[in-house]
């Protein structure tokens, strides 16, 4: 074979060679996600969305970040992501029981799918399979929570005989019910007696809903001078807080403990006077967002899927720490 043909096919194999690398290198630059959050104004999604964003930048995709506050919403900011070219999303659900409905909708435009936070479950009200999930252990939070309680009331000297226990609850999220669950599990091994725990539902799951849900409870069980709050996240815990205040109760006659490690945590812990809040178990939303943000990058561009469940831990969070604690966890 002539050298001038050979030097023609080989330098053809080369630009063939380049142009596909470049195509594959022009789809990862191409890569589009969603990340699709229940309350986009809670200071924890704020920063998921935000980390994830920026994670985005490190590894070289782009996220849009949507709200989905209900059903609707959610397959509303799916079709929009759809027209956007978004290769998957994730989402914290608005009500995990949508799962079937936003899967059935992210399969028509063959999208992948990650949950956050809240797990999406099938009609008997297990996991549904096929999701990725990254989330915490609600029992084992709950149970830190509990912990940290009874330690608080420990070295308070206080008879758990004659304290009162606010438990704000949500039974339609099992999230909730697992963290509380765990909280009471954990009070109930300490020696706390059961008949003082009051469940007061909460509609919302935010400072004013916990704040009207315990308000009532508060007005009926006024024979304690000493309450112990504790709920799904800390905005709850808050607003109960905000009822004990409003009741008349000092500061020091109130422990509450929440969970996440926000900004609502941070402004009440930089106060120049103690409120009842007194810590909150924190977990690291900026890692939630990151992390299925990047997960969700590789099993696009190299087919890796995510592990079907990752639980991750929390560090209790006080006035005396929180700042370190902040620091420690990237918040």
């Amino acid at each position: 074979m002539p050298i001038n043909t050979t030097l023609t096919r080989l330098a053809l194999g080369s630009a063939v060679m380049l142009t596909a690398m470049g195509s594959a290198q022009a789809q990862d630059d191409d890569v589009k996600i969603g990340f699709i959050v229940k309350q986009p104004e809670q200071a924890w999604f704020i920063n998921e969305q935000r980390a994830a964003t920026e994670r985005g930048e490190e590894l070289g995709f782009s996220v849009v970040r949507l709200g989905g506050r209900d059903g609707q919403e959610v397959l509303s900011a799916i079709d929009n992501l759809y027209s956007q070219g978004a290769q998957g999303f994730v989402i914290c659900p608005p009500d995990v029981r949508l799962g079937p409905a936003i899967m059935n909708r992210a399969n028509q435009y063959d999208m992948k799918v990650i949950t956050v936070d809240d797990q999406f479950v099938d009609s008997s009200g297990e996991p549904l399979e096929g999701v990725p999930h990254l989330g915490m252990s609600g029992t084992k939070i709950g149970l830190q929570v509990g912990e940290a309680i009874a330690a608080e009331m420990e070295a308070r000297g206080w008879d758990p005989q004659e304290v009162g226990a606010l438990r704000i609850t949500n039974n339609e999220l099992p999230t909730a019910v697992e963290r509380t669950d765990g909280a009471t599990q954990a009070l109930l091994e300490w020696g706390f007696p059961e008949d003082n725990i009051f469940d007061a539902p909460q509609q919302s799951t935010d400072t004013s809903g916990a704040f009207s849900a315990a308000s009532p409870v508060l007005s009926q069980r006024g024979d304690f001078e000493h309450w112990i709050i504790y709920a799904l996240n800390e905005e709850s815990v808050l607003g109960g807080v905000r009822a004990t205040e409003q009741y008349g109760l000092a500061a020091d006659n109130v422990i509450g403990v929440g969970i996440n490690g926000s900004g609502a945590a941070f402004a009440e812990f930089s106060r120049d006077n103690p409120t009842g809040f007194h810590g909150t178990v924190a977990v690291s939303s900026t890692m939630h967002g990151r992390q299925t943000a990047e997960d969700l990058y590789h099993w696009i561009t190299e087919g890796e899927e995510p592990p079907a469940n990752t639980e991750t831990s929390g560090t209790l969070m006080t006035r005396d720490n929180w700042q370190d604690v902040r620091q420690e966890l990237g918040l």
